[in-house]
């Protein structure tokens, strides 16, 4: 499966089949809460957050994939994600796009 973040595939065409989104909820453990508690005293990247996040993507995009797969999808253009804090602790991951079939 193509993953583009342009509106289109030069070159290519295409025939829409719509939105497709993966989301994700995810939760911080006690101990990555505990340990960038500490970080905030020091400074610098808090790791643990970094890979909770990257761990989410990767969930987000691949459910988005499997949205696409279903419809048939080539390809996901125009791909974007996003994030926000659904309660103290938890993020949700989105990722979100245009699912097309090569013609």
């Amino acid at each position: 499966m193509k993953l583009v973040s342009i509106e289109n595939i030069p070159g290519q065409n295409y025939e829409v089949l719509g939105i497709v989104k993966g989301t994700i909820v995810q939760s911080k453990n006690l101990g990555r809460d505990f340990m960038a508690g500490m970080k905030t005293l020091v400074g610098g990247e808090i790791s643990g957050y970094t890979e909770m996040l990257v761990e989410a993507r990767q969930i987000a995009t691949k459910r988005m994939v499997d949205e696409a797969d279903q419809l048939g999808a080539d390809a996901i253009i125009g791909v974007r994600y996003s994030s926000s804090s659904v309660m103290q602790g938890a993020a949700e991951v989105l990722a979100y796009g245009t699912a097309v079939k090569f013609i």
